[in-house]
């Protein structure tokens, strides 16, 4: 049946099988909505099957929601949800709790380091920078920390 120049099927425009214009057609629902948002694939679905037809359009439809990068972005993923929210512990004297902020690279070499290491006081927020190299394994950069660090506030 011909309307307007349109070939209908069931009351629907019949697509041709033309690549571009099937993909045109599914990006209208996303188009037309506020935000770019993706209505998800059983909406798309109802969204473009209201209007067209053609042999397939379930299967090339939900493919094209699979692989859309709208939708993939703004897909939520299940979780369990969050524990309770544990205040920091607050220590009572500097140097007794610690934060290790990480080996930094790429620094200029001088007297044979080329990296530091950062050590912070959470009770006075003072700050050790220890010079280290690039091989420095974790037993010592731990080492140095402790020495530098706890060897100048520290009785021994």
């Amino acid at each position: 049946m011909k309307e307007q120049g349109l070939i209908l099927f069931r009351g629907k425009v019949y697509v041709p099988k033309d690549e571009e214009l099937r993909k045109e057609i599914t990006r209208l629902p996303i188009i037309t909505l506020p935000y770019r948002e993706h209505p998800g694939r059983w909406k798309t679905l109802e969204l473009v099957m209201r209007n067209y037809w053609w042999p397939g359009i379930s299967k090339y439809v939900l493919k094209y929601v699979d692989g859309c990068d709208v939708c993939q972005r703004g897909k939520t993923f299940p979780e369990m949800p969050a524990g309770k929210l544990m205040p920091i512990h607050i220590s009572n004297a500097p140097w007794t709790d610690i934060s290790v902020g990480g080996f930094y690279y790429g620094v200029t070499e001088a007297q044979g380091y080329d990296a530091i290491l950062v050590v912070c006081d959470r009770f006075t927020k003072q700050v050790h920078i220890i010079p280290t190299t690039k091989e420095t394994n974790s037993l010592g950069s731990g080492g140095a920390s402790i020495e530098i660090t706890y060897g100048n506030y520290m009785d021994t």
